[in-house]
């Protein structure tokens, strides 16, 4: 498999430190509101590489932290926590205000189908691991006190700026720099904060009482939890610079070895051109989202994008992405109610060895999961003209386990709506209208069965009719 690392720009082929064993840390959110689709883009996307690595043989551990602490507003040196001003507004303690939001988090990516990180370690119970790595950086010359503030001497570090591949000269006339009268220079960044009287958030440590800067903290949890050298180090494009520049320069100063390996960073989501989030006002929460399409559904309308592309929020494209779940989710119908039936045959195994392989092809050039779901389309279409001419039937079983595997296991999606066994008692009973209306038309009864249709149609369901059967499917 070969990865784009960001490190660089180019394409590698990965191989972890540990043949058989892969750590990954993706910077988690800043948990003080509900998550949006931009979220869902940059999980998910992590989501598929831990699934495919383990799907390829590796042991995986996948961290994604917690931001619960640390945060200002517009990624600033200065301004308000976003967490403690969130609560300020809706009168709750901080962290109250963070556990809610937690949960919200993995309420909506449990429904996108995303896997639980093994850790998700939360910033405010790791204070200890944040000031004992910036004693590290005081101690090997790479930090210095004042004003009550420990901050980063940047010009200490020779490779600042290889990972966004940006010269200091070039900061220091950027809009990025601001100055402080605390710090020995205007490039310098805090890694521990003096917390004024204000300030709720605040804990105790041997500069007084403060909070870590937000680029402490993934450091400090990724290190504790995978090494001094990971795997891969996952996050949003907009995070190569500032965060994940002072992160390589704080880490490495501090150990002396390579922080990350690979470094990955998907594209954002955007809204008519512009950056989807919650501090431009554009965002759509996963709620409402959710409560219009299935979280399948939106699944398969990110991965159909690169993770390393842009992403156009647009409704045509939920709504082309929901047929073409519904296309698949036909398949494996007509797969499970003709499995055993007949002998095998050599073009079933030739269309299953042919989708095993082109799969696998583009998922190994770089995570090309539109290139992935292109080969899983055709193989759809194949399929299904098979079976239309009466072969196939028999490999039926091999057939739907295969896309079982990649599309369920890999990619994460067709696994709602489309289950076999249907499990409410509305579900049941839309069943058996249907089987009723497949006997009405049998017998000729057309006014009849298009009267069960709309029945059905009425409790959220669409029907369709193929030659081996019936297909009935749940609508997002």
């Amino acid at each position: 498999m070969k990865l784009r690392n960001s490190m660089g720009g180019r394409l590698e082929e990965f191989e972890p430190l540990d043949p058989a064993r892969v750590g990954i840390y993706v910077c988690g959110p800043t948990v003080y509101g509900d998550s949006h689709l931009g979220h869902a883009k940059s999980y998910v996307s992590f989501d598929v590489l831990v699934r495919y690595l383990r799907h390829t043989g590796f042991a995986v551990r996948y961290v994604q932290n917690i931001t619960d602490v640390g945060h200002l507003s517009e990624n600033s040196e200065f301004g308000e926590d976003k967490i403690q001003r969130q609560a300020a507004l809706e009168r709750v303690e901080p962290l109250e205000l963070a556990e809610r939001y937690t949960r919200s988090y993995f309420e909506d990516m449990d429904a996108l189908g995303n896997l639980r990180p093994d850790i998700s370690p939360r910033a405010s119970g790791h204070i200890p691991e944040q000031i004992e790595l910036v004693r590290t950086l005081l101690s090997r010359g790479h930090a210095y006190r004042s004003g009550g503030c420990v901050y980063y001497s940047v010009r200490s570090f020779p490779g600042y700026g290889k990972l966004s591949g940006r010269r200091l000269d070039e900061l220091l006339a950027g809009a990025r720099v601001e100055v402080q009268e605390n710090k020995r220079d205007p490039l310098d960044f805090a890694l521990w904060k003096k917390a004024d009287g204000g300030h709720i958030l605040k804990w105790r440590s041997p500069w007084g009482w403060g909070y870590p800067g937000w680029h402490l903290e993934c450091s400090a949890m990724a290190m504790r939890y995978l090494g001094e050298t990971i795997d891969v180090h996952g996050g949003g494009l907009e995070n190569i610079f500032p965060h994940h520049e002072c992160e390589v320069a704080q880490s490495e100063a501090a150990t002396g070895k390579p922080f990350a390996r690979f470094w990955l960073h998907n594209n954002m989501v955007t809204v008519d051109g512009r950056k989807m989030g919650k501090s431009l006002g554009n965002f759509v929460a996963l709620k409402d989202i959710f409560a219009r399409f299935d979280p399948a559904v939106v699944r398969l309308y990110i991965l159909r994008s690169h993770y390393r592309s842009p992403l156009d929020f647009t409704e045509e494209g939920l709504r082309s992405a929901r047929s073409a779940f519904e296309r698949l989710s036909e398949l494996r119908t007509r797969l499970a109610r003709t499995a055993g039936e007949g002998a095998g045959s050599d073009a079933a195994a030739d269309l299953a060895a042919s989708l095993s392989r082109s799969f696998r092809e583009r998922m190994d050039d770089d995570l090309d999961t539109p290139g992935a779901l292109a080969a899983v389309f055709d193989f759809v279409r194949a399929a299904n003209s098979m079976l239309d001419g009466g072969s196939g039937a028999g490999d039926a079983s091999m057939l739907r386990d295969l896309i079982e595997d990649l599309c369920g296991g890999v990619l994460g999606i067709a696994r709602r709506q489309d289950r076999d066994v249907l499990e409410t008692g509305q579900e049941k009973l839309v069943e058996a209208l249907s089987l009723a209306r497949s006997a009405l038309r049998g017998s000729r009864l057309f006014r009849e069965a298009d009267e069960i249709r709309r029945i059905v149609a009425e409790a959220g369901y669409s029907v369709r009719d193929l030659p081996d059967g019936t297909s009935l499917i749940k609508k997002s």
